[in-house]
């Protein structure tokens, strides 16, 4: 008796996206998880997974790798285009102090904030509003760095005036030379931004698909709703918006590299990112799951060893 053979008539049949096969779901989830780190057919070659034993670790070795590029990058002289997430986010006050610490200057960074939220319309809170992401951004980023600072005009934030002209501003940097890098998490619905599964409904084709550079007024599945409302709001669901201003493939499958984090453990043995990262490594790459296209790109996806499983029934 498990999930798929009590779905059908329950409350739950059709409410994961359509596109989701579920015993395949279940396969990649059934691996010892030592085997997790196993090279699969479809990963780019400089595509590696990293181990990180505690949440201590990740939050370093994360922000150790973002300030990397940016110090890399200006050694080299180049413009560097940032598609930044805020989820994780503990990566940032070390990536801070890596890059203070070197003292390198954040003045060849051009940020992208890859979503924020809004009402059904694309209206976004005031940047000043702690809810906002691009307060979150200015308080773990932008405002600590001091004078290293990325510089203000280079700060881009997912509001519906600017968010459609991100495709533009990133096409003018990388003829320039820029390197774009995408930085992010991998949502409960295996979501990049707030790029949602159920969306691959609304496409005849995955080359349709991959051209979709952004939305506006994005209708969140349900479980994201819930994932937010427990790891940013505390498990108060009435404070998270049912919607969003998001950056979609069009714009991160563009990325000359990636650097993903998998944080997503709640103590006493519980955590909500497992089958999400089994998912993503193992799964293939498929428009309903935007997640799984993160492996076919050069970079490092660091998750926390305890997401690995064994992903098995536990009472506490």
């Amino acid at each position: 008796m498990d999930f798929m053979s009590t779905q059908k008539g329950s409350l739950l049949e059709g409410f994961y996206p359509a596109g989701w096969d579920f015993a395949k779901i279940d396969a990649c989830c059934s691996h010892a998880p030592e085997a997790i780190t196993e090279r699969q057919s479809f990963w780019h070659p400089e595509f590696e997974p990293v181990v990180c034993e505690q949440v201590g670790d990740f939050d370093v070795m994360l922000g150790h790798e973002i300030a990397l590029e940016i110090k890399r990058t200006g050694e080299e002289g180049r413009q560097l285009a940032l598609i930044l997430p805020v989820g994780p986010m503990g990566m940032y006050k070390w990536a801070v102090y890596f890059l203070k610490a070197w003292n390198v200057s954040c003045a060849h960074v051009h940020g992208f904030n890859m979503d924020e939220w809004s009402d059904a319309d694309g209206n976004t809170l005031a940047a000043s509003n702690s809810g906002s992401f691009e307060n979150a951004m200015q308080n773990a980023f932008y405002g600590p760095l001091g004078e290293l600072t990325v510089p203000k005009a280079q700060r881009n934030f997912a509001t519906k005036e600017n968010l459609p002209a991100y495709g533009e501003k990133i096409a003018a940097l990388k003829a320039g030379n820029a390197k774009l890098v995408t930085i992010f998490g991998i949502g409960r619905m295996c979501h990049i931004a707030f790029w949602e599964p159920q969306f691959a409904a609304e496409f005849s084709s995955e080359e349709e698909w991959k051209s979709q550079n952004y939305r506006i007024g994005a209708k969140l599945h349900p479980l994201t709703i819930e994932q937010n409302a427990i790891t940013s709001f505390k498990s108060r669901t009435t404070l998270v918006p049912c919607t969003a201003n998001t950056i979609g493939p069009g714009l991160f499958l563009q990325s000359d590299r990636i650097i993903g984090g998998c944080d997503g453990a709640l103590g006493r043995g519980m955590q909500w990112q497992g089958m999400s990262l089994w998912m993503t490594l193992r799964y293939g790459p498929s428009m309903w799951i935007p997640s799984t296209y993160m492996p076919t790109m050069p970079g490092k996806l660091f998750f926390l060893q305890e997401l690995a499983g064994p992903l098995t029934a536990e009472c506490n």
